[in-house]
């Protein structure tokens, strides 16, 4: 068997599983742990439990030890560098001239790297524009394009139910979702109707997929045990 913790980094994001080693961890404890970008800042979500063998994909990383107060007064000092980096990038996408929108910059825990998001319609030549931020920030600069979905859940919003966007709060990955979903829910195929801020079909139409599926089930079930006594049927 194999104690492991479930680890998120961003809010709504996806939960990754290391090993917690010796060190005693419950759920809302800030953790440092190893990482293939570096190590990273993350909130335990899903505190430790056993798994076999068979489960975890090996090589599982490590928790290298809690957070104390100076990691989270340099989380702080990072989101502040964010917000300038972010800035900075606007301006240097202009002045380059490309046809992209900068969604959100991230910088990893040890500040070795600065991941630019963007989106684009097509593929976007930005080889002088990472030359131009890597001169400017002195670091190693990734730039990450990115679909609308995830720009949705980067960004948040309101949803047409009138409550904050299901991929911002709390749904950690995408799944697909079909038009046959929205019909199997007798919704209207209107795209503006079924349609979420970014454009996508809803999410809501996959996880409320599975209720509508269950439903019609029992209801096959109840009908098929509804018998009809054939000398009853003659009555009829």
């Amino acid at each position: 068997m194999q104690t492991i913790v479930g680890i998120r980094f961003k809010k709504a994001g996806k939960i990754y599983y290391f090993e917690p080693v010796d060190i005693v961890l419950n759920t809302g404890d800030f953790v440092i742990v190893e990482t293939s970008r570096g190590q990273e800042f993350g909130e335990v979500v899903v505190g430790p439990k056993q798994v076999e063998d068979n489960e975890v994909v090996h090589p599982l990383k490590k928790v290298l030890r809690r957070a104390d107060e100076e990691d989270c007064q340099k989380i702080l000092e990072n989101r502040q560098r964010e917000e300038e980096a972010f800035d900075a990038g606007l301006q240097k996408i202009n002045e380059h001239n490309l046809d992209m929108k900068l969604v959100d910059v991230e910088f990893t825990f040890d500040r070795s790297k600065i991941i630019f998001y963007f989106t684009a319609d097509g593929r976007i030549d930005f080889r002088e524009l990472v030359k131009d931020l890597a001169s400017v920030f002195r670091t190693r600069i990734e730039l990450r394009q990115i679909g609308v979905r995830d720009e949705a859940k980067m960004i948040g919003g309101l949803g047409p139910c009138g409550r904050i966007l299901c991929c911002h709060t709390f749904l950690g990955e995408f799944e697909p979702v079909s038009i046959r979903m929205a019909k199997d829910q007798n919704l209207s195929l209107n795209p503006t109707k079924i349609s979420g801020v970014c454009g996508r079909l809803m999410c809501c139409l996959r996880y409320e997929s599975d209720t509508y599926e269950q439903a019609r089930s029992e209801n096959n079930r109840v009908q098929q045990e509804i018998v009809i006594d054939p000398e009853l049927e003659d009555l009829c």
